[in-house]
């Protein structure tokens, strides 16, 4: 990626930046499951932020490897469709389930890509074409991003929703689809950056 000459040129904070991913449960036994949030807190990448905002671009890596299972601190402030206590062998299970060949496939491809291709910027109201790069392939999605900008740093903030099979991925079923994870996700994401 070759950013604008004038772009200022930002570091992902990992310690302030967050990505969620809101699963949710479904089929005729869906009380036994349980929604889930998936996060990560491993950001890692740079932004570049032009005069015109047009040409402004950023390139994120997501270590797949160290996401998380439904954090308590994160359940709690995702809602009510998000109740505390779910076991630590739920979460075990569901992270174990995540990574594996069939989904993430988090030991043969650690990293996930996320990169913008190009902005429509209007104020602090951004909608953005990104490239997700995921097991070697490329998935194109827009998203609506709320940027602020600070003195010596910017904060990037949005909910969109992605079906997982427009990732290639199908969606977890067990018991002949009596319990399912549906196959649209809401993402959240609050990204830090500073120069």
């Amino acid at each position: 990626m070759t950013p604008p000459a004038d772009a200022r040129e930002f570091h992902v904070f990992a310690e302030d930046s967050v990505l969620q991913i809101l699963v949710y449960r479904g089929g005729p036994m869906a009380r036994l499951g349980h929604n889930h949030v998936i996060a990560s807190h491993h950001l890692q990448g740079k932004v570049f932020l032009a005069e015109d905002r047009s040409q402004s671009r950023f390139d994120i890596l997501v270590p797949v490897n160290e996401l998380t299972v439904d954090e308590p601190a994160m359940r709690e402030a995702a809602g009510p469709d998000f109740p505390p206590g779910v076991p630590q062998s739920a979460r075990d299970g569901t992270r174990q389930n995540l990574l594996s060949e069939a989904l993430l496939d988090g030991g043969n491809h650690p990293t996930l890509r996320l990169r913008a291709t190009d902005v429509k910027a209007s104020g602090e109201s951004w909608d953005v074409g990104v490239e997700i790069t995921f097991k070697d392939r490329v998935y194109p999605v827009r998203v609506p991003v709320r940027v602020e900008t600070r003195e010596d740093a910017m904060v990037a903030r949005g909910e969109f929703s992605l079906n997982q099979s427009e990732l290639g991925l199908r969606p977890f079923s067990v018991a002949m689809g009596t319990l399912v994870v549906l196959d649209e996700m809401r993402i959240r994401f609050e990204i830090v950056a500073r120069e």
